[in-house]
């Protein structure tokens, strides 16, 4: 039964959804709601509070280019500063007034009669909107392995992304599953103080020394009164994070990978530096191209193997039982406690994180994976009237989100002013221009890391299940936001 009806529904209120509220506020549009299944705002970095959270880009750069906040701690800023700059974000901007907390959202469906979109929440209401916005975020869905017998373990089980902060590693027999970035970052802080401590890796990762430090109180002081000096260090990481993501990824062919292989040589003499052990250094050491997987960056990662306490377990995981976990090498290790460092099931539970029916009856998810994984700018898919979704293929423009969220907001003023100019009740991006568009991304990522590059033993979520690197935009940040701001508005069916 519909209650209550909106201009807009927003399903998110991570960093993407608070963004899509700003420019609905620019616009005029004041009627929207959204809609977060959390009892807070933040998105990830709500649901994230490990030990040793922080940012794996400079907090210069990760940040809405509208609103530089002058008061980081340091370079890689901790993981509670991001969550209480969304806060702030979001009062600033007023947006918290919108938001539906502790509320799930089970999927939605175009009303081709009303021209409207039912959106079913979990016990039983349907919301009615005009417009609605997938900002659901790529790291939304928490990855549990399917590991035989993981139902069965006896002890404590904490995954990353539900973290217990009353729970004390000190005495304990902990292992830890996985070896991504969330795993750099949290491994040195349980080697301090479990009493063992055993690292189950799949897929070793890049890690290159962080070159972190303090701003102190002069420099936020001269952030706050100079806002200028701030942009300047933004455009200077911005510009470096830039140049990586071209040279090393986009433009792999015609720089033939160097940048890659001296990265990768940072990343070899760093463990070379740290761990003596040669044997130690080989199994840490990954087996494709540097880039394939988001590498990271860690002073303490590489460190926390040379503690007695601290084992590597690469011969991967036959089974898990009661009291501890077999590897498939025949040893057993019994624990007290697993963590699943495993990150977030991106493509199956994300692609899209809910039922979306368009026109027709065109299921999102099924049509992507009938298909190919494509989105019109990153944003708008043909038969899906008057949406929009912030997490699509071909979004993500490198190593960070807010240049994404950013391209993506000026999109989003281009398109609606145009709606709102012609009196207009319906967009629709078609066929032609997506299939262009698509094409186009084909194209260029022909000459990227992922399709000349060595990423086979990757196990990177850049690739779609079919095995297309179809997350990553192969364009500049500066390219994005010219053409969200200058694309055709032919490219869309706008109609009364």
């Amino acid at each position: 039964m519909t209650t209550q009806q909106f201009e807009a529904v927003i399903v998110g209120a991570g960093f993407a959804g608070i963004g899509a509220a700003i420019q609905f506020k620019r616009l005029g549009i004041d009627d929207f709601v959204i809609l977060e299944r959390e009892d807070d705002l933040g998105g990830t970095w709500y649901v994230n509070h490990y030990p040793g959270l922080a940012v794996d880009v400079p907090t210069t750069t990760y940040s809405y280019y509208f609103e530089p906040n002058p008061n980081w701690s340091r370079l890689f800023t901790p993981g509670p500063e991001i969550k209480r700059y969304a806060d702030d974000v979001a009062a600033k901007y007023d947006v918290r007034r919108h938001i539906r907390f502790n509320t799930v959202v089970e999927g939605a469906r175009w009303d081709e009669d009303a021209s409207l979109w039912r959106v079913s929440v979990a016990g039983g209401e349907t919301l009615s909107a005009r417009y609605l916005i997938s900002a659901t975020g790529f790291l939304s869905q928490p990855h549990i392995p399917a590991i035989p017998g993981i139902e069965t373990f006896d002890g404590r089980v904490i995954h990353t992304t539900d973290w217990d902060d009353d729970y004390n590693p000190a005495g304990k027999s902990v292992a830890v599953i996985g070896t991504g970035a969330t795993a750099v970052q949290l491994i040195p802080e349980l080697a301090k103080t479990a009493a063992d401590l055993t690292v189950y890796q799949r897929t070793p990762i890049w890690v290159v020394p962080k070159i972190d430090f303090r701003f102190g109180p002069r420099m936020k002081k001269l952030f706050a009164r100079v806002p200028l000096t701030q942009r300047v260090v933004r455009w200077l990481t911005d510009s470096i994070y830039e140049v990586m993501v071209s040279v090393g990824i986009r433009h792999y062919g015609m720089f033939r990978g160097r940048f890659n292989v001296s990265a990768s040589d940072l990343s070899k003499m760093h463990r070379f530096f740290v761990i003596r052990d040669k044997e130690l250094r080989r199994r840490l050491t990954p087996d494709y191209d540097f880039g394939c997987k988001r590498p990271t960056f860690s002073n303490g990662y590489y460190q926390s193997f040379n503690r007695p306490n601290v084992h590597l377990q690469d011969a991967g995981i036959e089974r898990i039982e009661a009291d501890g976990i077999v590897a498939n090498d025949g040893t057993k290790n019994k624990i007290d406690t697993l963590v699943l460092a495993t990150g977030f099931d991106l493509w199956d539970a994300n692609f899209p994180a809910i039922e979306v029916i368009g026109r027709e009856g065109r299921d999102l998810g099924k049509w992507w994976r009938d298909t190919r994984f494509q989105a019109y700018q990153g944003v708008s898919m043909p038969y899906f009237p008057n949406y929009l979704s912030l997490a699509a293929p071909y979004a993500f423009l490198g190593l960070n989100f807010f240049n994404t969220m950013e391209y993506q907001m000026q999109l989003m003023d281009r398109l609606f002013t145009e709606v709102q100019r012609r009196g207009a009740t319906t967009f629709e991006v078609t066929e032609e221009a997506n299939t262009v568009f698509l094409d186009r991304m084909t194209e260029l990522l022909g000459e990227s890391l992922f399709t000349l590059g060595n990423c086979a033993t990757a196990n990177s979520y850049y690739f779609d299940p079919a095995g297309e690197p179809t997350l990553l935009r192969p364009s500049s940040t500066e390219t994005a936001i010219r053409e969200a701001r200058e694309f055709p508005l032919s490219d869309y069916k706008i109609s009364r």
